[in-house]
């Protein structure tokens, strides 16, 4: 017979060191979270729905190069959130989405910067990225649980690795994809690795970074939603109590609400990228 190997005893092991040397930051980490989606939270909710549903709209209005029909399907579709009774949650859900996407944002596309111009990182990183991409999402929540325990903070934390990836495999792309005749036009006017990373590489690399970006929101929508199962707040935890209860009604609506959300911010974010 095999002997098994002590792969979970050694990540206990690992948990327990972890947990009793860098507890104190931990715990300064999931403070700064905590105040980070709080304040997000908190922002949206002391504004009156009808100003959201106002900018939201105007902004559709203007992105989508004045089309009132998209700014009116955009006032509606956040009406309908608000006559459902259900703002609260859609602007803890939405509070989520953003402090987690700032987060992976900060952290995913000076990364891939880097990696489109040291082959040896990007080499590194590849494995990282596939393992992050195709690990099922309910993973992620058990060291988010074990290390910052239940409520928004582990969901976000959650939320961040899982949405990171497209951000920095995008960006990376996009900068290697620029035509080497532009690199050459840049160099020859004797351009600092800076000034032709601000003027000329990320400008033209632009809409393949957007494009990541738009990636990195839709997937922080959707893990903000699994995240309900470890305390996160949210439209997602009506859907899990709707589940739970057998309350088909009401997990309907929130899920309703959910696709609206999306639907709002991927217009948003993708018509952004054409103009």
């Amino acid at each position: 017979m095999i002997p098994k190997l002590p792969v979970g005893e050694g990540v206990e092991m690992l948990v327990d060191f972890i947990d009793d040397y860098f507890g104190w930051l931990l715990d300064a980490i999931s403070g700064v979270l905590d105040l980070l989606v709080n304040g997000f939270q908190q922002m949206l909710l002391v504004i009156h729905p009808a100003f959201i549903i106002l900018f939201f709209a105007i902004a559709a209005y203007l992105v989508n190069r004045r089309d009132i029909r998209s700014a009116a399907l955009t006032g509606l579709g956040l009406f309908l959130i608000w006559d459902l009774q259900l703002w609260p949650e859609a602007m803890t859900t939405l509070a989520l989405v953003i402090a987690s996407t700032v987060i992976a944002l900060i952290v995913g596309v000076p990364s891939g910067i880097l990696a489109s111009g040291n082959n040896t990182f990007d080499a590194l990183l590849k494995p990282f990225l596939d393992f992050m991409q195709t690990m099922p999402s309910f993973v992620y929540l058990i060291p988010a649980v074990i290390f910052f325990g239940l409520g928004n903070v582990p969901g976000m934390i959650a939320t961040v690795i899982f949405a990171m990836p497209p951000a920095i495999r995008l960006t990376n792309l996009g900068i290697r994809q620029i035509p080497l005749e532009l690199n050459e036009v840049a160099d020859s006017f004797g351009t600092t690795a800076w000034q032709k990373l601000i003027k000329v590489q990320l400008p033209v690399a632009l809409p393949t970074i957007m494009a990541g970006i738009n990636q990195c929101i839709m997937l922080a929508l959707s893990m903000t939603v699994i995240a309900s199962m470890i305390g996160a707040g949210g439209l997602g935890l009506n859907v899990l109590k709707g589940i739970q209860r057998v309350d088909i009604g009401g997990g309907f609506e929130a899920g309703l609400a959910i696709v609206i959300v999306a639907i709002v911010l991927d217009r948003l974010t993708q018509n952004l990228v054409r103009r």
